[in-house]
């Protein structure tokens, strides 16, 4: 998306953005360390629902089968995908 976009009240087709972000967002380095919980899976609660893969902001957590897989190299730590969790299988530590 070109920032001019947000001004212009009629723009054309090839003005509108294919992806979410027009330049590279803020996963790009890992993770300083700030972090002060970290997320753990329990694989014997977790159904597979994917709704932690679907809520996190920054896209840490991917689906390897019916199993969440966190990478915690950028996960900021903020619970969203606990909070989310039907089953609670994701505990903030």
């Amino acid at each position: 998306m070109k920032p001019y976009i947000r001004e212009k009240s009629t723009f054309t087709f090839d003005e509108i953005p294919e992806d979410t972000c027009f330049e590279a967002g803020y996963l790009v380095t890992v993770n300083a360390g700030w972090r002060s919980v970290t997320p753990y899976v329990d694989t014997e609660k977790c159904i597979g629902c994917s709704q932690c893969y679907l809520y996190c902001p920054d896209g840490v957590i991917s689906m390897e089968g019916k199993t969440p897989v966190l990478d915690y190299d950028f996960c900021k730590g903020c619970g969203i995908c606990s909070k989310i969790c039907p089953r609670h299988a994701i505990e903030m530590r």
